[in-house]
């Protein structure tokens, strides 16, 4: 069985090695040989997974991915002005930009809160598109992949939009969503049109709006919240997973555990050794997994500073006990973390890539949005992972917001 704990005598091991005091150089390939050197720089559970020869991990040098000056003038412009009464899931006068962009403080009660407002409205450009999109479920102990799956993805923002017209919001938004998500299977044929649909609404005390287009039947269902921390389509992945978190900021308890200067995933696309699988269209190359079963991003990994949260869910009967994020604190998105099962055990870890925009796809370049590349999800008690594989543009002209109308699940159904 794959192992939830770090062997013994690696544990043993670790108090007679020499820590490093310094990151590992850009260059370096962490390594079973090396990894417990740098284990203060990685996550716990990538130190377990390096030491045990699952994947290995390569350093590139530092960069900034900057956040979009607009965004940055809203911030600063409107710093001081968002507030958190007691009432969970309110915040108050808010208006643009990152709400508290102040460092959080462990001697701040609040402080998880306002990290978790800040996840949420972190720039991720005014609307998206990731197509083709392939998924693949894969049998860790054999790397065989059991399923793949592609989609086309569309994100919309209808509320504080930052650079695309109309600024700050679209017009005709009586349902007042924040962002739209949509989500429809290309492939294969016997799931293919099942559609998802999802309105993050603006107010957080309201439930979420979300509805289920089932191909095979040719009807449109409501989404049952209960239905987002289900598997996915068979995959390791749930709704709730989505963008790193896809719920209400009220359903979980928030909680900061500190400020590390860390490892993360982020790279430029241009610069990696990437898979053979294009596009078909521009000659797009997607990023490229190996190790232990083919589950791990082929990618690099900067240092930079990230705040580590924690998301415990109000409802008892949550699959999950607990979520752990690392949140890279200049750009405000999850790279990854570790998700523990209702009982309080280890039991999937996440990582999303991220690629610096100016060394993407052409349309990314300017954009100042960190570009989604690859995912993957481990179960590691079942041993098995689901990987996602993406070519994604920021700030796309063909999202309307007519496609993320219920209506539209049908007309693209048929």
């Amino acid at each position: 069985m794959f192992p939830l704990k770090i062997h013994c005598l690696w544990l043993c091991l670790l108090p007679c090695l020499a820590f490093a005091t310094q990151p590992p150089a850009p260059g370096t390939v962490l390594n079973p040989s090396n990894v417990a050197s740098y284990a203060e720089f990685i996550d716990e559970t990538l130190v377990q997974l390096i030491g045990e020869g699952k994947f290995t991990l390569e350093v590139t040098a530092t960069e900034s991915f900057a956040i979009h000056p607009e965004f940055a003038k809203a911030t600063q412009a409107h710093a001081g002005t968002a507030s958190l009464p007691d009432e969970p899931g309110v915040l108050l006068n808010y208006v643009s930009g990152r709400p508290f962009p102040e460092p959080p403080s462990l001697d701040d009660p609040r402080a998880g809160d306002k990290l978790a407002w800040n996840l949420r409205y972190t720039y991720a450009g005014d609307a998206g598109k990731v197509e083709p999109f392939f998924w693949q479920y894969r049998n860790m102990k054999t790397g065989k992949i059991e399923r793949e799956l592609s989609f086309a993805a569309m994100t919309l923002r209808f509320k504080h939009r930052i650079v695309m017209d109309p600024v700050p919001d679209l017009p005709n938004n009586q349902s007042r969503i924040f962002n739209g998500l949509y989500l429809q299977v290309l492939d294969p044929s016997d799931i293919r049109n099942t559609q998802v649909l999802i309105h993050r609404l603006e107010d957080d005390t309201r439930q979420e709006e979300g509805w289920l287009y089932i191909g095979t039947q040719r009807r449109v269902r409501r989404l049952p919240t209960g239905q987002n921390t289900d598997s996915f389509l068979g995959s390791d992945i749930m709704i709730e997973d989505f963008l790193g978190y896809n719920g209400r900021i009220m359903d979980m308890e928030w909680r900061y555990l500190g400020t590390r200067e860390v490892l993360l995933p982020f790279f430029r696309h241009n610069e990696l050794d990437l898979s053979n699988r294009t596009s078909g269209t521009d000659e797009y190359r997607f990023v490229d997994f190996f190790g232990h079963g083919n589950c791990f991003p082929k990618i690099k990994w900067q240092f930079r500073t990230a705040y580590l949260i924690e998301a415990v869910p109000m409802w008892d009967q949550h699959p999950l006990s607990k979520r752990l994020y690392y949140i890279d604190a200049e750009t405000f998105v999850p790279a990854y973390g570790r998700l523990y099962d209702n009982a309080g055990k280890l039991w999937k870890f996440a990582v999303a890539g991220y690629s610096h925009p100016d060394h993407h796809l052409a349309i990314n370049k300017g954009t100042h949005v960190p570009v989604l590349d690859a995912v993957t999800m481990i179960d590691l008690q079942a041993e098995h992972c689901t990987t996602l594989q993406a070519r994604t543009e920021i700030n796309t002209t063909t999202n309307k917001a007519s496609d993320f109308a219920v209506q539209a699940l049908r007309t693209k159904g048929r």
